[in-house]
């Protein structure tokens, strides 16, 4: 018994030193193989107990099943810790790989319009200025001059909302331009003021190639003393130079607005037009700020002047890139948008 239990503890000690110095997964394995598989020195050792005496098997087989234990706790423990290292240093980097190419995003066209148009009045000193979408008839038509009785607040111009009224008495609605910016600036900051307010507007407007009940403005601002329409007639002329082109023509013709006294129109005549058959094109309503918008946010009208101006967004950009239908860009089509 004595030299069998020998050399059952010595199968039990170079196991456990085999397996300490395996030095990975693979290594650990054979080790496995050699000591607990069905042929390895484990089993063998089993395969003795029928062949010693009756009295001497309990104790043989007590002491082979401890070999057995002890190696296979080993074996785990070695196994995690192998599992333990490879997580914790992670997937090896291959640095001769090629990197791959990740895709990358441009803004939409009218994004590229309004970032341009923000960037020429930048250079002129204009500020950035923002607000809501969802207006109040106050802010959209009282405060800037429109009469009560104007096509454009008639519900079949203008989005209402079916919200509670506003506490200055009036209904809710989607702003139908970029104007009330002007209010709601001019109600915060004292002259001087100089700003243009970007933003998306909504009008009950039949759907085609031009028109659309969703659409983009830009609205500008500029309130000091002697302000007078010489600045107004330079500033858009520099401002339509920069962004289509210096042979860019303009001209301005009376019109009326509620809430610019006098009012103009403006019409474009540039390169792009004429290489599509166009001669003018209307582009921008502005003119001198009314006295009564004035008046409506507090501004002493014996002291400061101003001019406002305001123009699609979305018109721009079909000229700047030569766009027939206003519906293309709102239909998402990449085939269409990959182009800009």
């Amino acid at each position: 018994m004595s030299e069998q239990r020998q050399q059952l503890e010595k199968v039990r000690d170079d196991g456990l030193a085999e397996i300490a110095a395996a030095s990975d997964a693979a290594a650990l394995e054979a080790v496995r193989v050699k000591y607990l598989g069905r042929k390895g020195a484990v089993q063998a050792a089993f395969e003795k107990l029928p062949t010693l005496p009756k009295e001497e098997r309990p104790a043989f087989g007590a002491l082979a099943n401890q070999a057995r234990e002890a190696l296979t706790a080993a074996l785990n423990d070695r196994k995690a810790a192998f599992e333990a290292g490879a997580r914790k240093s992670g997937p090896k980097l291959d640095l001769t790989l090629p990197g791959r190419g990740v895709p990358v995003g441009r803004p939409h066209p009218i994004t590229q319009i309004i970032d341009e148009v923000v960037r020429i009045f930048g250079r002129m000193g204009f500020a950035v200025a923002d607000g809501p979408d969802i207006e109040t008839e106050y802010y959209n038509f009282d405060a800037l001059n429109t009469p009560a009785e104007h096509p454009a607040r008639d519900i079949q111009d203008t989005f209402y909302l079916d919200t509670p009224r506003d506490p200055r008495g009036g209904a809710v609605l989607l702003r139908t331009q970029t104007s009330p910016g002007q209010i709601r600036v001019m109600e915060k900051q004292q002259p001087p003021v100089r700003v243009v307010i970007p933003g998306r507007c909504y009008r009950r407007d039949e759907i085609d190639a031009t028109h659309h009940v969703n659409f983009h403005q830009f609205e500008g601002l500029y309130v000091d003393r002697n302000v007078s329409v010489a600045n107004l007639k330079g500033d858009c002329e520099f401002f339509f130079k920069q962004l289509l082109g210096p042979e860019t023509k303009v001209r301005f013709r009376p019109h009326f607005f509620p809430f610019t006294e006098p009012s103009y129109e403006i019409d474009l005549n540039s390169p792009m037009l004429r290489s599509r058959g166009k001669e003018w094109l209307e582009i921008a309503g502005c003119g001198m700020v009314h006295p009564r918008v004035f008046e409506a946010v507090g501004y002493d009208t014996e002291q400061w002047t101003g001019y406002a101006f305001g123009m699609g967004v979305d018109r721009l950009a079909m000229i700047l890139y030569g766009i027939d239908d206003i519906r293309l860009l709102f239909e998402n089509d990449l085939r269409f948008l990959r182009q800009f």
